[in-house]
């Protein structure tokens, strides 16, 4: 059974910056697909982050540009880089896994949001 633990998550200011990290065990297979979603009370998961099996990554549009996901050789460390964070970033988030899935002739990774296998996720807190 695959497992997701993440850390890094606390409490900052608004402007400052955070780092997320994931370790993912049980997985021997490195064509894997691994992103970060996230979810405040009373609402849905929210994408934020995803970098697929090729190496390409995908960011939400209210992250773009703040933040940075990055994954070590081994492919089963994932980061996110958080900067200039906003009290809107307040949120737990989710570090995410799961496997390219076929579509006619090409492959591709499902939403972070949609993943099989999600970690207990850490709060990042972001305050005025």
């Amino acid at each position: 059974q695959v497992q997701l633990e993440e850390s890094g998550g606390g409490s900052v200011q608004a402007g400052g910056s955070l780092r997320l990290s994931c370790v993912a065990s049980r997985v021997t297979d490195k064509q894997i697909c691994m992103g970060w979603f996230r979810q405040t009370p009373g609402k849905g998961r929210e994408g934020v982050a995803s970098i697929d099996h090729r190496g390409n990554t995908v960011y939400t549009d209210s992250v773009k540009g703040r933040f940075t996901i990055s994954q070590s050789d081994s492919k089963y460390t994932l980061y996110l880089q958080m900067n200039s964070l906003k009290v809107e970033d307040t949120a737990t988030y989710y570090c995410a896994l799961d496997w390219p899935r076929r579509h006619g002739s090409t492959w591709s990774c499902p939403p972070p949001a949609e993943s099989g296998y999600w970690g207990q996720g850490t709060q990042v807190t972001v305050s005025s």
